[in-house]
């Protein structure tokens, strides 16, 4: 870290201090990146180069773009940024939109310009987009003008934001007017390949979000492991997905996977289940990002649509249940390709190839990673432990001034959080967040796995399970539950559930506490909040149901 473009140094001024940074690994040959890398121009300007610009890149219910439309669409706001917004390299710039090309656009157009984009779920109010307005020390904010309402509380919250440019509503000051007399031409800045380019927030599973800073080669770096080595994608392909391009399974699924090959993306606005099927059914999709509750979703609904140009199906997010796995293979013939990874290390680091699957496993370290499980002394496990999950290769984990850097990264290693058995080919096997596992009268019990027994009944549509408070057993196992249509919620169901779930998985894991609820907690990227869940248990003295 020598070398930066960086005039604004803010970003590298907060990096933790080194010794607490994971050991990176590049061992692969497409790893070794040059110092000096501004990604844009591998992900963008590289096909116009290559006279593919006529590609479609872009698709949405309101315009499509071909790579050189996208590229002039990027140069011009890129243009604005510095020359009218006074962006300089360095400089953190807010993005508040839905998926649509105009949010990509101007992502894309804040990296090119050797900036740092922070972009938020459309879903937050005034009082969460504050947070990283003040923790990133953000003065500039791109908008679509639709998400003008909670912009401006958060605007009035803010000491830091100085000017929000909106998009879409026409006006004097709108980005659109701003760039009509820019140029499409604009040399990407000269970026170091660690040039902080991304600082991208934790959706808040466990509590206050978290700044994770990424680079310009990170952006790269998950191309040339998981994409390139796991998911293999070809410019044919069509993607599309449902998690927001703020998450970073959704920057990486429907962005940065489709433009490294030059492939195209439907980009949703709107991504529910009942959404995607007929959008995949319209366009022809190939390759779909999504959760595992989204496709258990799309089960019911299949014969309506034809979804026969589908050729992948990606989930992560939350464990893939086997139940929903095979439910989905027998049905289309797919194998969902699970996976898990985190905002700190960007995208997905334990994966399978479809031929490589075994359903239930998460699967093995993507090519370019390795993985281990350690206890809670930090000592390697043997293959067959359950143990806390461990992972390093080309990315990692670099919280924005956070003291929780030391936590996250032990001994050189990125520590999850997640609890997993290794078997003994390797293949690792999701037990629960290591703050999820429930000990009830000297038993461990992980509650995804009880999610997952439950979830087999035709009565559940969700459910979430942690342990409860129990004065005679220190905890119990509580589940939450939303039913389906057409089911009852007494206590007979409470019974037939707990005998499912004894039925299921070993007896002494079965849920002594059930409660009926319309809906869980869950984050702004669909997961399920179980911090809240616990809280929630806490709060009342858990009721004994029928054993």
């Amino acid at each position: 870290m020598t070398y930066t473009a960086h005039v604004d140094t803010f970003a590298r001024d907060n990096l933790p201090p080194k010794e607490q940074w994971p050991g990176f690994v590049f061992a692969l040959p497409e790893l070794q990146y040059p110092d000096r890398l501004n990604c844009v121009t591998r992900f963008l300007d590289r096909w116009i180069a290559e006279g593919r610009g006529d590609a479609p890149c872009l698709i949405s219910p309101s315009e499509t773009l071909t790579y050189r439309q996208l590229f002039e669409r990027v140069n011009r706001i890129a243009n604005v940024l510095v020359h009218k917004l006074g962006l300089v390299p360095g400089g953190r710039v807010l993005l508040r939109s839905a998926n649509n090309p105009m949010m990509v656009a101007a992502y894309l157009a804040v990296l090119k310009a050797g900036g740092i984009v922070v972009a938020t779920m459309p879903l937050l109010r005034g009082r969460e987009i504050a947070y990283p307005l003040e923790k990133a020390k953000i003065a500039l904010a791109l908008c679509d003008h639709r998400l003008a309402d909670e912009m401006e509380k958060a605007r009035a919250l803010s000491t830091e934001l100085k000017r929000v440019v909106y998009w879409g509503h026409g006006a004097e000051d709108s980005l659109e007017a701003l760039m009509a007399d820019a140029s499409p031409d604009f040399a990407a800045v000269e970026t170091a390949a660690d040039d902080v380019c991304l600082i991208a927030f934790t959706s808040g599973t466990t509590g206050e979000p978290k700044g994770t800073m990424h680079f310009h080669r990170d952006l790269l770096a998950i191309c040339d492991t998981y994409a390139r080595h796991i998911l293999r994608a070809r410019p044919e392909d069509r993607f599309t997905g449902s998690p927001p391009i703020a998450f970073t399974f959704g920057l990486g699924g429907i962005v940065l996977f489709p433009m490294h090959v030059g492939a195209s993306t439907l980009l949703l606005e709107k991504a529910t289940p009942e959404d995607l099927l007929p959008a995949i059914a319209e366009h022809r999709v190939t390759v779909c990002f999504t959760a595992p509750t989204a496709y258990r979703a799309m089960l019911s609904k299949l014969d309506r649509y034809d979804v026969s140009s589908l050729r992948k199906c990606v989930s992560a997010g939350e464990a893939l249940p086997k139940a929903t796995f095979e439910a989905w293979l027998k049905a289309t013939g797919l194998k969902i390709m699970d996976g898990i990874g985190a905002t700190e290390m960007l995208h997905i680091f334990i994966a399978a190839t479809e031929d490589e699957i075994r359903p239930g496993a998460t699967g093995k370290p993507v090519p370019g990673y390795e993985a281990k499980l350690i206890d809670e002394e930090g000592r390697d496990l043997p293959p067959g432990s359950v143990g806390r999950l461990a992972v390093r290769g080309p990315t990692g984990c670099r919280y924005l001034a956070d003291e929780r850097q030391a936590k996250y990264v032990q001994n050189g290693w990125n520590v999850t959080g997640d609890t997993y058995r290794m078997d003994e080919d390797g293949y690792f096997w999701y037990q629960a967040r290591s703050d999820d596992m429930i000990i009830s009268a000297g038993y461990n019990i992980a509650g995804p796995e009880v999610e997952a027994a439950l979830l087999t009944h035709p009565a559940v549509a969700e459910c979430g399970v942690v342990g409860a408070p129990c004065p005679e057993r220190g905890m119990i196992v509580k589940a939450y539950v939303v039913l389906r249509p057409g089911h009852v919620p007494d206590a007979a169901l409470v019974k037939a559930l707990q005998d499912h779930v004894k039925a299921e998985i070993a007896p002494y894991k079965y849920p002594r506490a059930i409660e009926f609820v319309s809906e869980l907690p869950k984050t702004q990227t669909g997961k399920l909040q179980r911090f809240e869940l616990r809280r929630m248990a806490q709060a009342v003295a858990a009721p004994a149901s029928a054993a």
